[in-house]
C-alpha cells in the first residue's frame, strides 16, 4: 500500500481552492496534489499557481491519461460529476465526489456500480457528518439513548442566502436550487443518523417565489433574471421501516433568522437537536435537557479530507458509501418529481440499491 496519496483535482474553482487542496495540504507528508484541471484552463492556471500545483490541463481525461493518480477531488457543477466520477473510477482512483451525488437516480447508480466494478472508494462531500456535534449525538444513538428513532425535521433555511456566485442558480447545471445545495447537508445528517433507511414514499412542493426577482442579498447580488432553480422546496418522506422525515430548506424566505441550518430527532427514548446540540430526555420521573460542556474543534470539511486520505491509505471504507449516494438521490428526485406532478411518488422496487 502506499505511503502518499497522489491526488488530483477535476474542478478548480471556489470548493476546491476553499475546501480541497488547502486541507489536503494540511495531512502534509500523507498527501501530494498532483494534477489540476478545469474546463477553464485559466482557473487551472491560477489554482496551479497558488498552491504549487505541478501539472495543469484543460481536459481532465488527459489528466488521467497522463499523470498517475491515486485518488480524485471532483469540484465541478453537478451536471458533470457522474462522467467525471466515472472516468477517474475507471482509471483507476478513489474519488472524493462533492454533494449531491449526481442530477438523477440513474447517474448515482451507475457511479456506484463502477466504484464496485472498479475496487475502488467513492465517497460524498457530506462534510457536516464529521461535524463534532453529529459525530457526538451518533455515538448517542448507536448507544440506544434515544431508543428508535422514528421521526426528524430537517431545516437549512436563509432569509436571503441566494449566492452571488458560481452556478448556483443554473438548472441545466446543478439541477436544483436549494434542496440539492443546501437541504442536501442537513438530509444526510439526518439520514446518517437515522441508519440510512431505505426510502418509500415522498410528498414535495418546490417554490419560485422571491429568486427571479431582484432584492436584498446577504451573500451578494444574483441574477434574478436567469434564476431557473427552486428557492424553496418542502417535503415529506416516510421510510420502509415506519420511520419520517419533514424537510424544508429554502435560499429565500420571509422568516426572522438569516440561517438555520438543523437536525431534530425524536426517538422513543429521547430526542435531540444538532446544532447547537442537546438531548432530550425523561429520566427518573424527570424531563432533563443534556448538553456537552466540550466538543472537539476540528471542522468537518478538515475531517473529511483527513478521513478519506487515510481511507485510502488503509482500504477503510469511508463513513459515506455509494449505495446511500442512491437512495438520497431517489429521495432528492422524488421531491422534484412530487411537485411537478402535484401526487406523492412512491420509490419502487426496481429502485433499489
Amino acid at each position: 500500500m502506499a505511503n502518499v496519496l497522489r491526488v488530483g483535482l477535476i474542478g478548480a474553482g471556489g470548493i476546491a481552492q476553499g475546501v480541497h487542496v488547502p486541507n489536503y495540504l494540511k495531512c502534509e507528508d500523507k498527501v501530494e496534489i498532483v494534477a489540476v484541471s478545469d474546463v477553464v484552463k485559466a482557473t487551472a492556471e491560477a489554482c496551479a499557481e497558488k498552491f504549487s500545483i505541478p501539472h495543469v490541463f484543460e481536459d481532465y481525461k488527459e489528466m488521467l491519461e497522463e499523470i498517475e493518480l491515486d485518488a480524485v477531488s471532483i469540484c465541478t457543477p453537478n451536471k458533470f460529476h457522474e462522467p467525471a466520477t466515472l472516468a477517474a473510477l475507471n482509471a483507476g482512483c478513489h474519488v472524493l465526489c462533492e454533494k449531491p451525488p449526481a442530477m438523477t437516480v440513474e447517474e448515482a447508480v451507475s457511479m456506484q456500480q463502477a466504484a464496485k466494478k472498479a475496487g475502488k472508494k467513492l465517497t460524498f462531500g457530506f462534510h457536516y457528518r464529521h461535524m463534532p456535534e453529529v459525530e457526538t449525538l451518533k455515538r448517542f444513538v448507536d448507544a440506544g439513548e434515544l431508543g428508535a428513532v422514528y421521526a426528524a425535521n430537517v431545516r437549512a433555511v436563509r432569509r436571503r442566502g441566494i449566492p452571488g456566485w458560481g452556478v448556483f442558480t443554473n438548472k441545466e447545471l446543478q439541477g436544483g436550487g436549494p434542496l440539492i445545495d443546501i437541504g442536501v447537508h442537513m438530509l444526510d445528517t439526518a439520514l446518517y443518523l437515522m441508519g440510512y433507511p431505505q426510502p418509500e414514499t415522498v410528498l414535495g412542493v418546490t417554490y419560485q417565489k422571491l429568486g427571479n426577482r431582484k432584492g436584498v442579498g446577504l451573500l451578494g447580488d444574483w441574477d434574478s433574471e436567469n434564476f431557473s432553480v427552486e428557492d424553496m422546496a418542502r417535503a415529506m418522506i416516510t421510510f420502509k421501516n415506519g420511520s419520517s422525515i419533514l424537510l424544508e430548506t429554502a435560499f429565500a424566505a420571509n422568516v426572522e433568522e438569516h440561517e438555520v441550518m438543523n437536525v431534530s430527532l425524536m426517538g422513543d427514548k429521547g430526542g435531540a437537536d444538532v446544532f447547537p446540540l442537546k438531548v432530550y430526555q425523561e429520566k427518573h420521573d424527570t424531563l432533563i435537557d443534556i448538553s456537552p460542556s466540550y466538543l472537539p474543534k476540528k471542522g468537518g470539511h478538515e475531517l473529511q479530507i483527513e478521513r478519506f486520505v487515510d481511507h485510502c491509505l488503509s482500504n477503510q471504507q469511508p463513513i459515506s458509501t455509494p449505495e446511500e449516494g442512491v437512495y438520497l438521490q431517489q429521495i432528492i428526485n422524488a421531491i422534484y418529481e412530487s411537485s411537478e406532478s402535484g401526487r406523492a411518488v412512491t420509490i419502487g422496487k426496481e429502485e433499489k440499491v
